[in-house]
Order: C-alpha cells, then structure tokens, then sequence
C-alpha cells in the first residue's frame, strides 16, 4: 500500500467532509434520544463507502478513455465553477 497516497486521499475527503450538508444530516439524526447511534454511524459510514467506491469506479472507467491530465483539469473546473457559482448565489 502507498501510504503517501493514503495519507493524501485520507486527508482531502476528511477535510472536504467536516461540516458539509452529509455531516449535518448525520448530526440531525445522531440528535434523536430515540435513534440508535451506533445505527447511526454505520449508516453514515456505509454510504460513505458507497459513494466512494462509485467515485473510484467512475474515476477507473474514465481514466480508460481521458488522459489523468485532462481529468485533473476538468475536476479543477468543475471546483472553480461550483465556488463562482456558491459565491454568486451568496
């Protein structure tokens, strides 16, 4: 296994998910006295793991047809799109 790669995946998605709509949707149903929070968490968790191997699938199948280069640029774009596009709704 590289570590530097893991360290580096671990990283970004930890970073990119605390405090978005999927931690606070987890947090509203963690809020629950009724709700299991072992429940919970195995469910945030599994479809976590499930959106991220969709995202390793898609990513796998893409780089068969377009350059690692040319996917970098487009998944940059896309970022700069999304924060033009979260700043002028602001």
């Amino acid at each position: 296994m590289d570590w530097k790669i893991f360290a580096t995946v671990f990283a970004a998605v930890f970073i990119a998910e605390l405090g978005d709509k999927t931690q606070l949707a987890t947090m509203l149903f963690a809020a629950d006295r009724e709700v299991s929070k072992w429940t919970v968490f195995l469910a945030a968790s599994a479809a976590l793991v499930l959106a991220s191997a969709i995202g390793v699938l898609a990513g796998s199948l893409l780089a068969n047809y377009i350059s690692e280069k040319v996917l970098h640029y487009i998944a940059g774009a896309g970022f700069i799109l999304i924060g033009a596009w979260t700043l002028y709704r602001a």
